[in-house]
């Protein structure tokens, strides 16, 4: 009984094996569905064994590796709609078929397990898992997620690289976002510039703050200035805080520093908020300012109500009085909507008014309504 028990088990391990169904127990290696994996130590930089890769890849086939990721309360996953998250963690990420993008989801929420079948750590550092798809000898498409999800690698080979730096990372990935022409290419090519882009980001290493702030030098194409922007205050902390502060003063486009407006507005360091509100207040572009107001809205509390309101009375161009006024709109009911009535009733700016009254209009509140039928009284 025991002989047969041990060949059954072989037959097992091997057919799963063939399968490509692994729950791989290698460090930062994901649970891994419908691949065909080979294991690779690497014996030098990792770009030099991608290039390898690359080179010899006529099919397609994907390589990864991991490494570990910024800390954050998000979990980073592919952006399929069509799975279940429970409210929380990752769905299955197909790494065929359409193409997701990546989707942040907080980690935590839901179930203590992913929609997927992976498995979520409650606490202790964290790996990012970085795949590159290669085909006819170039890289077509990069994808990272975090090693919590369960990867579906569509039934194709699946080189899985261990002992990859995080620095030769990110100096590797920084080659694939070319910013000199990240504008400028075709889709195919800019779709791997953005997620090499994505992966730096995401690298908890110092390299990736140096990396991070050289694509917002003002000599870099403005598309790559906007998206770095937003990584700039989604995942680099304190580093990408002081960066975006930089930006918010010094950047020459008015679009890029309305776009530092929106990656303040998810920085979660301490000092965003004040950023944002002195982009309102001093911004030389009635376009920035209007767009601080505009997350700030997004904001609820006492400085971002102050500084939406302070625009209203004293802003000089009614393009932003009114954007200021739609940004009361977004703020939680309780706070906005008597403000809203307050600017309907007494400011002296008949368009600013009008907003107002709009804004009150589609609020479906019920001290909205008591205020038009004071009016249509009088």
């Amino acid at each position: 009984m025991k002989k047969r028990r041990v060949i059954f088990t072989a037959m097992l391990t091997l057919a799963m094996a063939v399968c490509g169904v692994a729950q791989s127990n290698d460090a930062g290696m994901p649970r891994m569905e419908n691949a065909k994996i080979e294991r690779r130590t690497l014996s030098g930089p990792v770009a030099g064994e991608v290039k390898k890769w690359v080179d010899q890849a006529v099919q397609p086939q994907w390589i990864g590796y991991s490494v570990p990721e910024v800390a954050s309360d998000h979990e980073v996953c592919c952006n399929d709609h069509g799975n279940s998250w429970n409210n929380g963690g990752c769905g299955m990420c197909r790494l065929e078929g359409k193409d997701y993008g990546v989707n942040m989801t907080s980690r935590g929420d839901g179930d203590n397990g992913s929609a997927g079948g992976g498995t979520v750590k409650l606490e202790g550092p964290r790996n990012l898992v970085i795949l590159l798809r290669a085909e006819s000898k170039r890289v077509m498409r990069i994808r990272v997620v975090s090693e919590d999800c369960t990867v579906d690698a569509g039934g194709l080979p699946l080189a899985w690289l261990t002992g990859v730096q995080p620095a030769e990372s990110v100096a590797m990935l920084r080659e694939l976002v070319r910013g000199e022409d990240f504008a400028e290419r075709g889709h195919d090519e800019r779709r791997v510039s953005e997620g090499a882009l994505t992966a730096i980001a995401l690298h908890a290493d110092e390299s990736a703050d140096h990396t991070m702030e050289s694509f917002v030098r003002p000599e870099q194409r403005e598309e790559l200035r906007r998206q770095a922007a937003f990584w700039l205050g989604e995942a680099r902390g304190k580093a990408g805080f002081a960066a975006l502060q930089k930006m918010a003063k010094s950047d020459p486009s008015p679009d890029v520093r309305a776009h530092v407006a929106f990656a303040l507005s998810v920085s979660r360091e301490a000092g965003a908020l004040d950023e944002m509100i002195r982009l309102a207040k001093e911004d030389e572009s009635s376009h920035v300012r209007g767009q601080a107001l505009f997350w700030l809205g997004q904001k609820a509390g006492a400085k971002a109500v102050g500084s939406i309101t302070g625009a209203i009375d004293n802003d000089p161009d009614t393009d932003v009085k009114k954007k200021a006024v739609f940004a009361l709109s977004q703020l939680p009911k309780d706070e906005g909507v008597p403000k809203l009535i307050e600017v309907a009733q007494s400011n002296r700016n008949r368009e600013v008014r009008k907003q107002a009254m709009f804004w009150l209009g589609q609020s479906n509140d019920p001290r909205a309504l008591a205020f038009f039928e004071k009016v249509l009284s009088q």
